[in-house]
């Protein structure tokens, strides 16, 4: 099974880093579900997405791309991040 680390964001500019095994399945659960972080702030839009081959991989990816390093590497390297 692959893994995959994401990144979203929304029409004000928030962006969103996160992890699934299901982009397609997650995306509804941000844009359709009432929970957490996401459900304040929709809609939200996929903008850059990685796969990996075991969930281990992918949560340590996710967690860089929230440090502030990790910030600053998606604002250079995302288009629209």
């Amino acid at each position: 099974m692959n893994y995959y680390v994401y990144i979203v964001k929304n029409s004000a500019g928030k962006i969103y880093v996160g992890q699934t095994y299901d982009i397609s399945k997650r995306m509804a659960e941000h844009n359709e579900l009432g929970k957490g972080f996401t459900s304040k702030f929709r809609p939200w839009k996929l903008i850059y997405s990685e796969i990996f081959l075991s969930r281990k991989e992918a949560m340590a990816r996710e967690k860089y791309l929230k440090t502030g390093t990790g910030r600053d590497w998606i604002k250079n390297n995302v288009k629209d991040g």
